[in-house]
């Protein structure tokens, strides 16, 4: 069964955010756009520099309503010390969420078992707590922030025009399609 549509799960976990440590739930993830993305592990290579990127794109993340999440199965103590050491982590306004328990990492079927890690889960929810977009990397595969822009607003465009679908590449202010039987084998 595909994660699609289906609603986030029941959780509690603890989020280093803005220097203090805030409790979640999904209730935290709905009501507004939500991003969660999983990474394995604070302290390693290509983690930092996923991060980073999206501490530079966060404020347009901002713009369209939307909370970015980090997620990995460290604790929210480590997250802190992280953030503390690290240039590149000093950046991060979003929070960073512990996962020790691996109960999110499992949530969202990214739980590398025999590890404990997360495998790299991007997801974007929308305000109704739907998955909208799920994206699973291995562990040497980076992701780029601006893609996953462009892929929120998609899927915020299409929430809003029912009947509507964005083609590949496409960004605000392009043409939509709208699927019909006039449309089949015309593209």
């Amino acid at each position: 069964m595909s994660i699609i549509n289906s609603t986030i799960k029941p959780f509690k976990a603890t989020a280093f955010h803005q220097g203090k440590f805030v409790d979640l739930t999904e209730a935290s993830l709905k009501g507004k756009w939500s991003v969660v993305v999983f990474y394995p592990a604070d302290f390693t290579f290509v983690c930092p520099t996923e991060l980073g990127d999206l501490a530079d794109n966060y404020a347009h993340f901002q713009k369209l309503g939307v909370e970015v999440y980090g997620v990995s199965t460290d604790t929210h103590f480590t997250h802190k010390a992280w953030h503390d050491t690290s240039e590149t982590i000093k950046k991060v306004q979003y929070p960073l969420v512990g996962d020790p328990t691996g109960t999110l990492a499992r949530n969202f079927d990214v739980m590398i078992e025999e590890e404990g890690l997360a495998l790299r889960g991007t997801f974007v929810i929308n305000p109704e707590g739907q998955i909208k977009v799920a994206e699973i990397h291995d562990l040497g595969i980076g992701r780029d922030a601006s893609e996953l822009l462009r892929k929120v607003k998609a899927a915020q465009y299409v929430a809003e025009h029912p009947g509507e679908a964005c083609p590949a590449k496409w960004t605000p202010g392009e043409k939509t399609l709208t699927p019909s039987l006039d449309l089949v084998g015309k593209i």
